[in-house]
């Protein structure tokens, strides 16, 4: 068993290990090898929520991948998060550094990066600086046929600095607490008419 903090990577992007998530994420995972141990999921493989949560039990930071799919991520991902409701605050979650890539073809990645943050957080992570990024084809044309336009895009090489705030994150341990919360009702019904 090793002694390096260990990083749970969920690529669920729609198309698994094929897509543009699995290329980031691949970049992220090599940058990140000599400094933890890994864990990755690829959610189209199957597995689901059941084999996350194991992982994620082991885990002590948590890299998140997904494709923009009408201006939010992928069914993979909201079926997964669903899923894991009933676990929201759990020591699964909490304290836990949490970053986040998001590719897409033209729009919206920036929507999925903000609201995936947001879920994240109540779930129980932390969301270090600059832990999230979203890279289009849109990026990466201007970057290959303009590179002075794009020094305000964000691009592969800010990949590092990623891993860099979640490792650093890593190293910060606190004592957080979680509010109450409902495990068992949260789907209930509770509209009276």
């Amino acid at each position: 068993m090793s002694d390096l903090p260990r990083v749970l990577i969920v690529n669920a992007g729609l198309n698994g290990g094929n897509g543009n998530t699995a290329v980031m994420l691949a970049q992220a995972a090599a940058y990140l090898a000599p400094h933890v141990s890994l864990a990755m999921i690829t959610l189209a493989e199957g597995g689901g929520y059941q084999a996350v949560r194991a992982e994620l039990a082991q885990a002590d930071a948590l890299l998140i991948g997904t494709g923009t799919s009408w201006d939010s991520w992928s069914h993979w991902l909201q079926e997964l998060l669903q899923e894991a409701t009933a676990d929201e605050g759990s020591t699964l979650w909490l304290g836990k550094p949490a970053a986040v890539v998001v590719t897409m073809h033209a729009v919206g990645g920036k929507g999925v990066l903000s609201r995936l943050q947001g879920v994240l957080n109540p779930f129980g992570c932390t969301i270090p600086p600059m832990s999230g990024l979203v890279y289009s084809l849109v990026n990466q044309t201007v970057i290959e046929t303009s590179p002075s336009a794009a020094s305000d895009l964000w691009c592969l090489d800010d990949v590092p600095v990623l891993c860099e705030n979640l490792l650093t994150a890593l190293g910060l341990r606190a004592q957080y607490r979680a509010w109450p919360t409902d495990r068992e009702n949260f789907g209930a019904r509770w509209i009276r008419a």
